[in-house]
């Protein structure tokens, strides 16, 4: 009885620890990034709200992402000079480089498949939105009923934002995030409470085997 219960609490710390993950929730959307030096961070402001300067860069990825902190960023080092070279300034006028990165057949909605990444550069309105840069520039768009950007350039053709299960069979894995651990490689506070309540039900097992024997 004891091997038993002991064989049950492993194979229930097992699942716990392999599994934990398998089933995350995930979003596919196009998600908004602007150019800082070197590197792309996530827009604290939707296209809509943006307003750009001349000489800005800002990306759209469309892929399957958990979350903002989680969200795949644009491929790709391109910069505002080599996006906007044959583009000569005008006044009254600013340039905005856009990058669009269509992402991967895997994140692809069924049936579709993503363009090749592309680069424009939207010359508009000193005072126009990422929006009405992306609107000039990359039509058609597409939204939803509540302003949520759903398409760029047509695609996808079909679907806005919509809920993705199992997401870690989309994305490359990162580190402390598919075996249950934190970003600084420890043990998750869910997974841990989830192994301290395994381990109790194993533990009363062990002992009312032992009782019974006594």
């Amino acid at each position: 009885m004891i091997r038993r219960a002991a064989t049950a609490l492993a194979l229930a710390l097992l699942v716990l620890f392999t599994g934990g993950q398998a089933h995350a929730t995930g979003y596919r959307y196009w998600s908004f990034w602007e150019r800082q030096g070197e590197a792309w961070t996530y827009a604290t402001q939707g296209p809509s709200l943006s307003r750009p300067a001349d000489g800005d860069v800002q990306g759209f990825r469309f892929a399957i992402s958990e979350d903002s902190q989680r969200a795949t960023k644009p491929r790709g080092t391109t910069d505002f000079t080599t996006i906007c070279a044959d583009t000569p300034a005008q006044s009254g006028k600013k340039r905005v480089a856009i990058v669009l990165d269509f992402g991967t057949a895997e994140d692809a909605p069924s049936g579709e498949k993503p363009p090749a990444r592309r680069t424009v550069c939207a010359q508009v309105g000193e005072d126009a939105t990422t929006a009405e840069a992306l609107a000039a520039a990359v039509p058609p768009l597409r939204y939803d009923t509540n302003a949520l950007l759903c398409a760029i350039a047509g695609y996808p053709h079909q679907g806005c934002g919509e809920q993705i299960r199992d997401t870690a069979q989309h994305e490359p894995a990162r580190t402390g995030t598919s075996t249950g651990t934190s970003s600084h490689g420890t043990p998750s506070a869910g997974l841990l409470v989830g192994a301290v309540a395994v381990a109790a039900l194993g533990g009363a097992a062990i002992w009312q085997a032992r009782r019974r024997r006594s």
